[in-house]
């Protein structure tokens, strides 16, 4: 079962994938069908594999057939019969996608047939992949085999800071990544964009019960300024109940329009052992519909590196977490955790923690190629990590950080690496304890 937000490219992947292995694709979209709840629910296995051969429309099921059951969260019943199909029929390969899945389990009471079926979680094309989707392949192997002593060439580093900076106005959705692969045109792209948004908006009618659709709205419509920072409902409407807005999160969540990156105590691993779930920042699906929600104009390719946004900062830090999100694999379901020590002398925060094999690392991100690493060192110095991470728009670099606190001194060996090496990050922290 794949998972993720609506058009992120579920079902594409799937049609890709039948026909890159010679399989015979059997698609259902069963928002179209929904006169089978009736058959799913009969738990009839028999019975469900005849109709979906049927409404399949390509011959006989075989064990060359995969048989794809698109928008299954429009009938419940058939999550629950997947499990039917696996014990009674294992030589039938079965794929079922969902956009709405975690909302629609949470308002039914059908539970997921964990154990039976394999849950791959699908987001925005990767920075990388939109590299290839845009015919820059050499750049994306040379970034592949970039190591701590071979840095890249001048011009090479160049360019994938243009290709990154684009990332942060197209985004990786695959229906804007196609466009802008064909016109260039971020006018055009962010037509799709508004397109996108308006479906997520169109939906909030099919999961608002008990909500009030205005209070979704108004939700939708503040986490784009709010990126990054502690969530306050206080700032979102401080005539509403904190309850009621977070019921209104909590399905935007659920749908993945949004992510929550929870405060970790950072005392150790697994991060989330040490994790306040009741605080956290939000951050939006992907940039590009991040940068069209914020009013990022159209402007000339030409003048996009150098033009710098007022938001620049929270942009950096959303391409970050979408990437970082994933940083386990798809079979990991996303999570990413920060860490906030909030004091009456200040508060000290790190943009994000990663776990890599046994290590807490702290990560901070940078929008250019300066900026304060104060909270990282007061890290360094309460959590002692070996290393710490900097993204910025710097080349590849590493130096020792140092830090006194009550008298004692904590150093740490500092790993800043550009922004468009996110996807790089395990292979060169690797490099680095070997």
């Amino acid at each position: 079962m794949i998972r993720g937000a609506r058009q992120v490219g579920k079902s594409t992947l799937v049609r890709n994938f039948a026909r890159n292995n010679n399989l015979v694709l059997h698609e259902i979209n069963v928002e179209q069908h929904l006169q089978l709840a009736s058959v799913f629910s009969s738990k009839n296995v028999e019975a469900i594999l005849e109709e979906l051969e049927f409404l399949g429309d390509a011959g006989p099921l075989n064990k060359k057939s995969l048989v794809f059951i698109d928008e299954i969260q429009a009938i419940p019943e058939a999550i629950a019969a997947l499990r039917y199909l696996y014990e009674e029929r294992p030589d039938v390969a079965v794929i079922a996608a969902g956009s709405l899945l975690e909302v629609t389990l949470r308002r039914s009471q059908i539970s997921m047939p964990v154990g039976r079926v394999e849950f791959l979680y699908l987001g925005p094309m990767t920075f990388q992949e939109t590299c290839e989707a845009y015919g820059q392949t050499v750049l994306r192997q040379k970034l592949q085999t970039m190591t701590q002593t071979k840095s890249l060439a001048v011009s090479m580093h160049e360019a994938l800071l243009h290709l990154q900076r684009t990332y942060l106005v197209v985004g990786g959705m695959p229906e804007a990544v196609n466009v802008y692969s064909q016109t260039k045109s971020l006018a055009e792209v962010q037509d799709i964009h508004r397109s996108i948004l308006d479906t997520y908006k169109h939906d909030f009618a099919k999961y608002g019960s008990g909500v009030d659709l205005p209070r979704l709205h108004k939700v939708m419509g503040h986490l784009p300024a709010s990126v990054g920072e502690k969530v306050k409902y206080s700032a979102i409407d401080p005539q509403e109940r904190s309850v009621d807005l977070r019921k209104a999160m909590d399905l935007l969540t659920l749908s993945q329009v949004m992510t929550r990156v929870h405060r970790s105590k950072a005392s150790g691993f697994p991060l989330k052992a040490s994790t306040d779930f009741k605080v956290f920042k939000n951050y939006f699906l992907d940039c590009g519909l991040l940068a069209t929600q914020l009013g990022v104009g159209p402007i000339s390719k030409e003048k996009l590196l150098q033009r710098r946004f007022i938001n620049e900062g929270a942009l950096a830090e959303q391409f970050a977490a979408q990437h970082l999100l994933y940083f386990y694999g798809p079979r990991h379901e996303p999570e990413l955790f920060y860490w906030l020590r909030e004091g009456r002398s200040g508060n000290a925060e790190v943009d994000f923690l990663v776990q890599i094999e046994d290590n807490v690392v702290p990560v901070e991100v940078k929008a250019g190629r300066s900026g304060s690493l104060k909270s990282l060192q007061q890290f360094v110095a309460t959590k002692k990590p070996g290393i710490a991470l900097r993204f910025d728009t710097n080349p590849l670099s590493k130096m020792t950080m140092s830090h006194i606190i009550s008298g004692v001194t904590a150093s740490a060996t500092l790993l800043s690496l550009p922004l468009y090496a996110v996807e790089e990050l395990t292979r060169l922290f690797r490099e680095e304890n070997e």
